[in-house]
Order: structure tokens, then C-alpha cells, then sequence
């Protein structure tokens, strides 16, 4: 019989969180959102996840889950906040939720 790993699974993704929209004084663009990745702090390491998927995961009826895959496509700022753009534009309801940023497809 094979020993037992005792090793956690590798997790594929970064937690981060939607702030919101793009906006400026006047007006809102739905369909960019700006997304806090967690860990990040400053414009550099934001570079890093150029690219990089999002999956905003939401329970939906039953016991279904349901997924709205987006891409990083920008800093925004230099505060390690990213510019996200998803498959159909996110609800305002979802402001504050958590996402997952997958760290595929990789550069390295």
C-alpha cells in the first residue's frame, strides 16, 4: 500500500475583489471592472497578472454554480488595483465580491 501525502493540492488561483466600475467624474464604463488583487501593492506586481483569467463565481437556483469568466487587461493606478474586462458585463450587485484570478495562461 502507497503512503498518504499529507501535502495541501496546489491552488491555481490568487483571491482578489471587485471594487467597482471604470469611471470617471461623470460617467461609469460597465464594461471594465476594477478588480483588488490580494498581495499586490504596487504597479509592477500588477504586471505580472496582465492577461491572466478571472472567474466570478455566484450561486445560482438550487445548488448550481455559475461562472463569469473575465481577463486582466490593464493597471489601473499604482496601487496594485487591475483593470478587468468580463464575458458579459458584471451586475452592480457584485461589487465587493470575491474572484478568482487563475494564474494561467502563463508567461514563464
Amino acid at each position: 500500500m502507497a503512503p498518504t501525502s499529507t501535502t495541501k493540492p496546489a491552488r491555481l488561483y490568487v483571491k482578489g475583489t471587485i471594487l467597482g466600475y471604470k469611471r470617471g467624474r461623470r460617467n461609469t464604463y460597465h464594461n471594465t471592472n476594477l478588480i483588488k488583487i490580494d498581495g499586490v501593492e504596487d504597479k509592477e506586481g500588477g504586471n505580472f497578472y496582465h492577461g491572466k483569467k478571472i472567474a466570478y463565481i455566484y450561486k445560482a437556483q438550487g445548488n448550481k454554480f455559475r461562472v463569469v469568466w473575465g481577463k486582466v487587461t490593464r493597471n489601473h493606478g499604482s496601487n496594485g488595483v487591475v483593470r478587468a474586462k468580463f464575458s458579459t458585463n458584471l451586475s452592480p450587485t457584485t461589487m465587493g465580491a470575491p474572484v478568482r484570478i487563475m494564474l494561467y495562461p502563463s508567461a514563464i
